[in-house]
């Protein structure tokens, strides 16, 4: 995937003394007094400021932060309470600006935050009209937010058709250079780990997998909707029989390319749903008519752990039991464990990933975090990203 990097820009010199439009996504959660609860995204953003300030460029960053409605602001949605936090970060004030589609006062080696962008109208629908108000705004314009490269709105998609120069900046130029480890140009044997609860939701992305991956391991409610079309009893536990069809077929798809998709053998079940209920390990033939299977049982975690650790590459979207269960956490702890100890490229993404990577400490050992969301789930689609096909096109000249 060819794009300009912000990088090749600040190297060229063509940033000193120009302006410079980040979009950066600092969409961080509050509580209700308006204080921020958790500051990754903010913190992941300091280095593309940083660069943009040292090449001595007008810097102006903006982002969105919440669910506004287009046209009128509400306090609730202003970013002031991100701006102080980065002003923490950066050791300097950082004005907020409001109201600033049709110009922004910014010189050389200063920093203004732009008021959330989701409050302009005809941000959503990357109207043409705010599109070339925006990139008017800029000599350059930096794409580094990777939590929005799925949507093509105006600040993601519009500025960077009529900006001068539209290039990527470092966090969006390091999922790129993840993703094409991962997908395009894959280690073999290539492992994918897709854990849900309902196949519905992930039907795509194990469908598109399937024609590329060695091992397609599924988790949670979406393996027991494969048990089920493996002939398997799976009791009362949460699936989609009307999905089977749709199992099948992906199964028969990795069959006919010498891949798998492989099927517990133990699992571990409980009569009730709930963090206190008791635990038993049962073969994956003997499960019981009331059972609830809530997690992958040791013998077939075992299994799974020695195909991650034999891996090339490893794609891991979604913990493979109810690990917020003490009882019921092993399957996703072992494989966890086994992520951090393989010699693979491992790419991880999506919420209750990084929820069980923390939890079990093992970010270090994990190639890559995606912080996308949203992003990372239709890069597995094997969907073009918005922003990764207008900065493709504008490299391409």
């Amino acid at each position: 995937m060819k794009v300009l990097r912000f990088a090749d820009v600040i190297a060229s010199g063509f940033a000193a003394g120009k302006r410079v439009f980040i979009r950066a996504d600092l969409n961080v959660p509050q509580d209700k007094q308006g204080h921020i609860t958790e500051d990754t995204r903010i913190r992941a953003s300091v280095p593309c400021i940083q660069m943009a300030l040292a090449a001595g460029a007008a810097v102006m960053v903006t982002s969105h932060l919440g669910r506004p409605t287009e046209g009128e602001f509400k306090p609730e949605d202003s970013l002031a309470p991100v701006a102080k936090r980065l002003g923490e970060l950066l050791g300097r004030e950082v004005p907020v600006v409001a109201n600033w589609v049709d110009g922004v006062d910014v010189q050389p080696g200063q920093l203004v935050m732009l008021e959330n962008c989701r409050v302009n109208v005809g941000e959503k629908k990357c109207t043409e009209a705010l599109s070339r108000k925006l990139a008017a705004l800029c000599d350059v314009f930096v794409h580094d937010a990777f939590g929005t490269a799925h949507r093509a709105e105006g600040t993601t998609y519009g500025i960077a058709q009529y900006a001068p120069i539209a290039c990527a900046g470092p966090l969006l130029a390091a999922e790129i250079d993840a993703i094409n480890l991962a997908l395009a140009n894959p280690k073999r044997p290539l492992v994918a780990i897709v854990a849900g609860s309902k196949v519905s939701t992930k039907l795509s992305i194990l469908q598109a997998l399937a024609k590329n991956v060695d091992n397609l391991i599924v988790g949670g409610g979406i393996a027991n909707t494969f048990m089920l079309a493996a002939g398997l009893n799976i009791g009362k536990s949460l699936a989609e029989p009307g999905l089977l069809g749709e199992a099948t077929a992906v199964i028969a798809a990795m069959k006919a390319r010498g891949a798998a998709v492989p099927i517990p053998t133990d699992v571990v079940c409980a009569k009730t749903f709930a963090a206190d209920a008791v635990a038993t390990v049962k073969a994956a033939t003997d499960v019981a008519d009331d059972d609830l299977i809530l997690d992958i049982g040791p013998q077939t975690a075992a299994k799974l752990a020695e195909q991650l650790k034999a891996a090339g590459t490893i794609v891991w979207n979604g913990p493979v039991g109810v690990f917020e269960f003490a009882a019921f956490e092993n399957g996703t702890k072992v494989i966890a464990q086994a992520i951090a100890e393989s010699n693979a490229f491992s790419i991880a993404g999506g919420g209750d990933t990084l929820a069980a990577i923390a939890k079990y400490g093992i970010e270090k050992d994990v190639g890559y975090i995606s912080t996308g969301g949203g992003a990372f789930l239709e890069v597995l689609e094997g969907k073009t990203l918005p922003a990764f096909e207008i900065l493709q096109k504008r490299a391409a000249g």
